[in-house]
């Protein structure tokens, strides 16, 4: 697991599409796309390089980490929606390469088979960008997930709802969603984890430096072979080996 510590926000979103760009001029490109706050300094970066220096996502297949079960594609509130609004909708990413889960199907565990054998279809992940949860969780698997899981019908854990309840009207937070499990994110060929802000520093200092458990799900990455995690100073607060990471950063830095 790679640390790269930063002084703020936007140097955050310019790290991290660092690696995203680098992937995608390669040529035909699958990325993985988180939503939420975390990743927005990323998104808004990859569409300045877009704008201003010809960044095409014209050959990029792109698949979200999850969805809530019961909102249609077209809901507002949807993950379909608010990735449209976050980036897609701003580059030249054909929306029939833009692959979510159904939250609206009627066989929810039938869309969950789906969506997972689409991913494989499509030759698995190139890069997979995430957020992570106060809770740990990545994607939307919550505390006690499997680290072995694959796209799945989960219950969303209270703090989670909570923690979006803002986005609703009040008591329709869904409860149940869609979201690709642990399993797929250990098998994306690169994972970039970005964290925002003193709130998250306790989940990323049992992400980077407790066991790897269940209980923090986002823990899993440990276990992965090319996972970058990029923080600003608040989230990476809590760390006990701060004076490490930054003295393998200087080091990365110079090589690269």
């Amino acid at each position: 697991m790679q640390i790269i510590l930063c002084d703020t926000a936007a140097e955050v979103g310019v790290r991290a599409a660092d690696i995203i760009e680098a992937r995608v001029r390669q040529g035909p490109a699958v990325l993985g796309l988180a939503t939420g706050g975390s990743p927005e300094s990323t998104y808004q970066e990859l569409i300045r390089r877009h704008r201003e220096q010809g960044l095409s996502f014209a050959d990029v297949t792109a698949f979200t980490l999850d969805e809530y079960a019961g909102l249609a594609a077209d809901h507002e509130q949807s993950y379909c929606s608010t990735i449209r609004r976050e980036l897609v909708d701003h580059v030249d990413l054909p929306l029939d390469q833009l692959h979510t889960p159904r939250g609206d199907a009627a066989d929810l565990v039938a869309e969950a088979d789906r969506f997972d054998a689409s991913i494989a279809a499509a030759g698995g992940v190139d890069v997979q960008i995430l957020g992570i949860g106060a809770n740990g969780h990545i994607g939307f698997n919550e505390p006690t997930s499997s680290l072995s899981s694959r796209t799945r019908v989960k219950t969303l854990a209270g703090k989670t709802r909570a923690d979006n309840a803002g986005y609703f009207a009040e008591g329709q937070v869904p409860r149940l969603c869609l979201t690709q499990g642990l399993g797929n994110i250990g098998e994306a060929r690169r994972a970039v984890l970005v964290a925002l802000g003193k709130n998250k520093a306790a989940a990323v200092r049992s992400m980077v430096e407790g066991p790897v458990s269940a209980w923090c799900p986002a823990s899993v990455l440990q276990l992965h072979r090319r996972a970058v995690v990029v923080l600003d100073p608040g989230a990476a607060s809590e760390l006990a080996l701060l004076d490490y990471y930054r003295e393998a950063q200087d080091l990365n830095d110079q090589l690269a």
